[in-house]
């Protein structure tokens, strides 16, 4: 795993709901904090203050991508890095992300001398720059690749754990804490399996992981590449740890609605209502498209959050980000709920 600081080069160590727009949204701003009586301290304003935070995830595929007629291999990562940069976001959670690939740095001429995740930390122009967390998931005798976590914010800490399957699919979770106004957010950045049976076990894992390891009132962000493109998994989760998935989030009345539906599946056979006297409930989570980016029509990649108010939510789609990955990213303004001083 590997961290960086905020300077211009980040240390290294050990159907529904989207907007069909391919552009990048329009920023909400931050509302301004109110001012402070005069015996309130620092802290308090600060914790206060409210924070809108643009998140993003995109699996980058590894920053290379085939020519349109599927001949050959072409990179991608430094017109990835441009357009990552033109989003504004403050949270990016990346998958696919390349560590090292002796191959590549071979083969082609304009690859970065560094990992991808502090090469695309820093603006081509150089005046911001992200902090930087990296997982490795895969490893192979030319490099690895895993998940990464960009952030506007300091990361006070962070694990990454092997959740692989089985040999020939190596998986991982990438968890960090960021700290924003004096409160501590937890990031999970995902990848989850191709195989149903994986993904199913590999979510139990995160569950677990969640459920003992993070308040349950603390702010929480679960986002990446999930591959239910049958969209088996969103139930669960939302039940189990109290997320709501963005996209779902955005659409009128969601929340009620899904209270609704854990109603009647839960509680209704508690008290021995017959079954056949249960109405019968759809799956309410709905998800973004974003798979193949081209034509995007595969719910794969999602983001999932708890102790935030969802503002504008886009699918960022078109030829311009097709040509850069074969999944489209996803963008959520986020307004963080402060706890009551």
């Amino acid at each position: 795993m590997r961290t960086g600081p905020t300077a211009p080069r980040p240390a290294r160590a050990g159907k529904h709901g989207e907007t069909r727009r391919a552009g990048v949204p329009r920023r909400t701003e931050p509302r301004a904090a109110a001012p402070a009586a005069p015996a309130a301290s620092a802290a308090a304003s600060a914790l206060a203050a409210p924070a809108v935070l643009r998140v993003s995830t995109y699996n980058i595929h590894k920053g290379v991508l085939r020519d349109f007629l599927g001949l050959r291999r072409v990179p991608r990562i430094h017109e990835l890095r441009s357009r990552l940069h033109e989003l504004g976001s403050d949270l990016i959670f990346l998958q696919e992300v390349q560590g090292m690939h002796k191959r590549y740095a071979r083969r082609f001429e304009q690859w970065p001398s560094e990992p991808q995740d502090v090469f695309l930390a820093h603006s081509p122009t150089l005046e911001k720059s992200f902090q930087t967390a990296y997982g490795r998931n895969a490893s192979y005798l030319h490099g690895h690749h895993g998940n990464a976590l960009l952030s506007r914010y300091p990361i006070v800490g962070l694990e990454n754990r092997d959740i692989s399957d089985h040999a020939l699919e190596k998986r991982g979770l990438l968890h960090c804490t960021v700290r924003i106004d004096s409160v501590d957010v937890h990031c999970f950045v995902v990848h989850l399996g191709l195989l149903a049976g994986s993904r199913e076990r590999q979510l139990g894992a995160l569950i677990e992981w969640v459920s003992r390891e993070v308040d349950a009132h603390a702010p929480l962000i679960i986002a990446g590449d999930f591959n239910d493109w049958r969209n088996q998994l969103s139930d669960r989760l939302c039940r189990e740890i109290g997320v709501v998935e963005v996209f779902d989030a955005a659409r009128p009345r969601a929340e009620l609605m899904q209270r609704a539906a854990y109603f009647v599946r839960d509680v209704l056979p508690g008290i021995d209502v017959p079954a056949a006297a249960r109405p019968r409930v759809p799956r309410m989570v709905r998800t973004a498209r974003t798979f193949p980016a081209l034509v995007p029509w595969f719910r794969m990649d999602r983001i999932y959050q708890r102790g935030f108010h969802v503002g504008n939510v886009r699918v960022l789609r078109g030829l311009e980000w097709a040509r850069l990955s074969d999944h489209s990213p996803l963008v959520a303004d986020l307004e963080l709920i402060h706890p009551s001083v």
